[in-house]
């Protein structure tokens, strides 16, 4: 008879497993590139209704989501998509935020930096659920950002914690289809 070591497996590990395997249950998968992108809907900064399944056809939207207004990481992603704004325009990217944060929350952020694209009130975690960018157990999003084509399709995703990285590798992206 052969004996079987276990190691102690750490409860880090088993978080995470039971967080992966209640994802995959629920069905919230991240989309990948050349996924249909889910048409979501949500609620802006104003309280008016904006539909995913509006833009596709018309503009490229660069959907993105991130933890929390007014945090450092949070803030540097956009202002500098803030500042980019004319070059998106040109490039007929729209650009849209999400978080869980609440309207009045995204109000007092959209006017403390001036920020010149809606915000989604994602309240209740359906859009980011949807997209399968929740934080294992906590009412907030990974920083997760999709570009969306005109064909509703996933061009590009940037699935990492650093504002910088999501920046550079969505002016690269939407450089990429400017040129097809």
């Amino acid at each position: 008879m052969k004996i079987i070591s276990l190691r102690p497996i750490s409860l880090a590990a088993l978080a995470l497993f039971a967080s992966l395997s209640l994802a995959l249950a629920e069905g919230n998968k991240t989309p990948v590139v050349g996924d249909k992108a889910p048409l979501v809907e949500g609620k802006d900064q104003d309280g008016k209704t904006w539909k995913l399944g509006d833009e596709v056809g018309k503009k490229v939207v660069l959907l993105y989501f991130y933890p929390k207004d007014d945090t450092k990481g949070c803030t540097k992603e956009a202002c500098g998509l803030r500042d980019r704004m004319g070059d998106l325009k040109k490039d007929n990217v729209e650009v849209i935020g999400v978080s869980f944060d609440s309207v009045d929350s995204h109000q007092k952020f959209i006017s403390k930096y001036s920020l010149n694209f809606p915000l989604l009130a994602d309240t209740d975690g359906k859009i980011a659920d949807t997209y399968g960018v929740r934080m294992p157990e906590k009412s907030m999003a990974r920083r997760v950002s999709f570009l969306i084509g005109l064909d509703g399709t996933i061009q590009h995703v940037t699935d990492a914690p650093s504002a910088d990285v999501h920046l550079s590798e969505m002016k690269e992206a939407i450089a990429k289809l400017a040129v097809k």
